[in-house]
C-alpha cells in the first residue's frame, strides 16, 4: 500500500503527543513527518526531535525538519523543508549533501522552475483550501498540479486545508503526497489515530 500522507506536527508538543504519534504512525499511512515548531528554541527542537526520531525510525517514516538544515544534520533526520524566507536551496544542499530537500513554491511557476533547476526532492504547492495552520496563505489554483506534472517527475506535496472530503481530487490530478496537520491534531470530532484512517 502506498503511503500518501505528509504529516506536519502540531504547533505545540506536549507529553501526550508522543503516544498519539505512535498510534498514528502505526496505521502505516504516513510517508513523511515534518517537525514544524515556529516558536520554540533550537535547543527544545533538538530535544523534541530526538524523541520523535526514535518513533519515526521505528515506523519507517522519514523525519523532515522545517527551516533548519543544521538541526536536520544534528538530528540525522531524513531531510529538511525550506520555505521562501528560509535558507537558500544551495546553502541547504551544501550542509545536507544527499539528504531530502523539499521546498515551498506556493503556486508560483517561477519558484517551481527554480526548484526543478536545483533538483530538489519534492515541491510543496498550496494553499489549495482554507487552512487553519496558515489562514492568510494565498490560494493556489488546482490546475497547477497538472501543469507541473508535464514539466517534471519531482514529487508534488499539496498543502492547505486538506481533509478527507477534498484530498482525492488532488491525488487524481497528480499530487504524490497530501500534507495534513489540523485535521489530525486539532480535530474536534476525531482522535488523531481515527482521523488518519480517513485517508485511503
Amino acid at each position: 500500500m502506498k503511503r500518501i500522507v505528509y504529516l506536519i506536527s502540531p504547533q505545540k508538543i506536549d507529553q501526550d503527543f508522543y503516544k498519539s504519534l505512535r498510534k498514528v504512525l502505526a496505521t502505516k499511512k504516513v510517508k513523511f513527518f515534518q517537525l514544524r515548531l515556529k516558536k520554540t528554541s533550537k535547543k527544545n527542537i533538538i530535544r523534541i526531535g530526538k524523541k520523535i526520531k526514535s518513533i519515526t525510525d521505528k515506523f519507517k517514516v522519514k523525519l523532515i525538519i522545517n527551516d533548519s538544515p543544521l538541526i536536520t544534520k544534528k538530528l540525522k533526520a531524513s531531510g529538511c523543508h525550506i520555505g521562501q524566507t528560509d535558507t537558500s536551496i544551495d546553502k541547504a544542499r551544501k550542509i545536507l549533501k544527499n539528504k531530502i530537500i523539499g521546498v515551498t513554491c506556493h503556486s508560483s511557476n517561477k519558484l517551481v522552475d527554480l526548484a526543478i533547476k536545483k533538483e530538489v526532492n519534492y515541491i510543496a504547492l498550496g494553499s489549495f483550501y482554507k487552512s487553519k495552520l496558515k489562514p492568510n496563505a494565498k490560494k493556489a489554483n488546482i490546475k497547477i498540479i497538472k501543469k507541473i506534472k508535464k514539466k517534471t517527475k519531482i514529487p508534488i506535496v499539496v498543502i492547505g486545508g486538506i481533509t478527507n472530503k477534498n484530498y482525492k481530487k488532488l491525488i487524481i490530478l497528480g499530487a504524490n503526497y497530501i500534507a495534513i496537520s489540523s485535521f489530525i491534531w486539532n480535530n474536534p470530532l476525531l482522535r488523531p489515530e481515527i482521523a488518519i484512517k480517513k485517508f485511503k
